[in-house]
C-alpha cells in the first residue's frame, strides 16, 4: 500500500495526507537548518546521525530521517517493513524515543496521540486491525487540536471491539462505529 493512503478514505485519508506533509516540511526545515542537500549523502548521514540517539530531536524530524533510509535486512523503507523484521521492530521504535513539542492552543497529550495515531496510519500493517481503526478514526480530530477524553477513547474503543473483522476497514468515522457497533442496534 502506498504511504498516505488508508483504505477508508475521507477525513482520516486526508489528515495522513497533511501529516505526511508536515513530516516532509519538519525534515526539510532540519536539512535547512543543517545546510544539508536532499538527496545527498549528506542527508542519508544526518539521517542516520537522528537515529543515534532520537531522543534529541522532535517526531516529525525522526519520522523523516526514517523515511530516507532503507532497512538493510528487508530492503523496506526503515522501519515501515514487515513485522518480524528486526531491524524495522527496531527503527519503529525509534519513533516512539523522539521528543513531542506541544503545539499551540491543544491539550496537553494530543501531540502524543497525534504521533501514535499517524506512527499507526502509516505502518498500519505493522498494528492490529482494531488499532488501526481507532487510530486512524482519530487520525482527523487529533490534527485539529482535539482529545478526546478517557471516557470517549474507552466507549469507542468498546465499540470497536465489537465490530467484526470484515467492518473495521470500511468504518468512516467514529459515528460510522457506534452506529454499527451491536450495543446500537
Amino acid at each position: 500500500m502506498k504511504r498516505g493512503r488508508l483504505p477508508r478514505g475521507g477525513r482520516p485519508a486526508v489528515a495522513l495526507e497533511e501529516i505526511e506533509a508536515g513530516i516532509e516540511a519538519a525534515w526539510l526545515a532540519f536539512l535547512a537548518a543543517f545546510e544539508v542537500v536532499a538527496g545527498s549523502p549528506d542527508e542519508t548521514s544526518l539521517a542516520e546521525t537522528v537515529l543515534q540517539d532520537p531522543s534529541e530531536f522532535e517526531w516529525r524530524v525522526v519520522d523523516g530521517a526514517l523515511n530516507r533510509l532503507a532497512c538493510q535486512e528487508c530492503r523496506s523503507t526503515l522501519g515501515a517493513g514487515r513485522l518480524g523484521c528486526h531491524r524495522c521492530d527496531q527503527a519503529n521504535g525509534y519513533r516512539f524515543a523522539a521528543r513531542e513539542i506541544d503545539r499551540p492552543h491543544v491539550p496537553p497529550g494530543n501531540e502524543h496521540a497525534l504521533r501514535v495515531a499517524s506512527a499507526v496510519a502509516r505502518t498500519r500493517h505493522r498494528y492490529s486491525p482494531r488499532a488501526r481503526c481507532g487510530y486512524e478514526l482519530g487520525l482527523p480530530s487529533l490534527l485539529s487540536g482535539d482529545l478526546p477524553t478517557t471516557a470517549e477513547a474507552q466507549a469507542l474503543k468498546a465499540a470497536i471491539n465489537e465490530l467484526s473483522d470484515a467492518e473495521l476497514d470500511s468504518v468512516t468515522s467514529p459515528a460510522d462505529v457506534v452506529t454499527r457497533s451491536p450495543r446500537q442496534n
